[in-house]
């Protein structure tokens, strides 16, 4: 065989081998974790970490989406914007290129919103992140599914107002918001300003600057200006200290509601006792290790030692909301394989379409094992990338956390005008054209 003839042939092999070797790749599709196991807010961030990787693996073990296998990969954040993002900068066009993100902080968030257009990879946002968000004609990336922290203040200040005997009876009344001096920890403060003006309470700003450590200033005001109420909106070691010194100064734990963000057991734990009679509004779901995905979590994982993280803290409030943020994005791209192509591997892009047009029902999340721990209908559009606006009250009992109200929904009629003029001033300062009809389309 003369050297062109060799040339002819290996050309031939090759140009056969290649779609052997494109299916071969085109059926993996790549979902970076960022991460925070170290720093002041791993004890948080581990155990969300730990859900969403858990879940990951068990789309694996049961066979992928339509085929499709999940390559899953971690970058430490430390719970840093900057550190955030360098890993998205880094991960974004590995394998393919990421199906999607979850920033996994608030701030992460605002820095990646700049990022996720030119990039055309989705953020979601579960229970966190820009509340503006949620109007999806102006933020055609973010995601915020579940419940905005203006979803999140507003079920709170309705669940104070039944403890009252009505809306009507909160004139007069002080309520204090103790809150991370950050981005997350304002975010509730647009909404409460609005119910005050609304109802006539008296609202207390209390910032409390970060790791949040340090609080005996800020609950010594607490202490002089006794509010009827005291709403947290901490994370990590900052919600431990608050229920210690609300102790230590005698503020009543049954009169503080937290965000779902410091409601959870690393908040209550060290406190135990303590803490009982705290309060906090969920996002959605609270914690359940009886329920479905936790079986089948402990039986395809934890039992054959593939799983992430202790055994013990499966179905815990934040390894929860690990799983169930992973649940929503997969959801997401099963969506996009139904329009653009089952067993295919989707474009960021086409996850982005996907995400805006859920249709999770009852039905769909008790077969997917989130029977009592998600309520549907889950359902977004171009318009409304939230897809829900209901959550519950729970309650420390000194050792668990005990559901204590019914489903709340988050009034409408005040959140979607300031979503309205808030995501508004956002495109005039950025310049954006709102998104068309035919973009929703795309």
């Amino acid at each position: 065989m003369n050297r062109s003839t060799t040339r002819a042939a290996l050309a031939l092999a090759a140009a056969l081998l290649a779609p052997t070797l494109a299916s071969a790749q085109a059926k993996e599709q790549y979902v970076p974790v960022l991460s925070y196991r170290t720093g002041a807010y791993a004890p948080n961030g581990t155990p969300t970490a730990n859900g969403i990787v858990d879940y990951y693996k068990l789309v694996n073990e049961r066979g992928g989406i339509n085929g499709v296998k999940l390559i899953i990969e971690e970058c430490e954040t430390v719970y840093d914007t900057a550190r955030s993002v360098e890993c998205y900068e880094r991960m974004k066009g590995k394998h393919g290129g990421a199906a999607l993100f979850h920033p996994w902080s608030t701030g992460a968030t605002f820095a990646l919103t700049e990022k996720a257009p030119a990039d055309k990879i989705p953020l979601i946002t579960t229970g966190y992140g820009r509340s503006e968000s949620a109007d999806g004609m102006v933020f055609k990336w973010n995601f915020p599914l579940l419940g905005t922290y203006w979803v999140a203040a507003d079920v709170i200040v309705q669940a104070i107002a039944k403890k009252e005997g009505g809306l009507d009876k909160l004139k007069g009344k002080k309520i204090a918001l103790v809150y991370h001096d950050s981005p997350f920890g304002k975010e509730p403060i647009p909404l409460l300003q609005e119910r005050s003006k609304m109802h006539g309470f008296d609202l207390q700003l209390l910032p409390v600057a970060a790791p949040g450590v340090e609080q005996k200033a800020t609950w010594l005001q607490v202490r002089q200006s006794r509010p009827d109420y005291t709403l947290l909106w901490g994370w990590g070691v900052m919600n431990s200290t608050a229920l210690k010194e609300a102790q230590a100064t005698g503020y009543p734990r049954e009169k503080m509601y937290g965000v779902w963000w410091s409601s959870a057991e690393p908040d209550v734990k060290d406190v135990g006792q303590g803490a009982k009679g705290y309060n906090g509004v969920t996002l959605q779901h609270g914690a359940d290790k009886a329920a479905p995905i936790v079986k089948e979590i402990l039986a395809k994982l934890h039992d054959k030692n593939k799983g992430t993280g202790p055994r013990d803290e499966v179905g815990d409030v934040l390894y929860l909301r690990g799983v169930v943020s992973a649940a929503l994005g997969i959801e997401g791209i099963r969506a996009a394989q139904e329009r653009f192509g089952k067993g295919k591997v989707m474009t960021g892009e086409q996850v982005r379409w996907g995400l805006e047009n859920l249709n999770l029902t009852q039905a769909k999340l008790d077969a997917l094992g989130f029977k009592g721990v998600l309520r549907g209908p889950i359902s977004t559009s171009c318009a409304d990338h939230v897809g829900a606006g209901a959550a519950r009250i729970h309650t420390w009992d000194g050792s668990k956390w005990v559901f204590s109200s019914d489903w709340i929904e988050a009034d409408q009629q005040i959140i979607k005008p300031m979503v309205k003029s808030t995501a508004a001033k956002y495109a005039s300062e950025k310049k954006l054209e709102a998104r068309t009809p035919a973009d929703c389309q795309s």
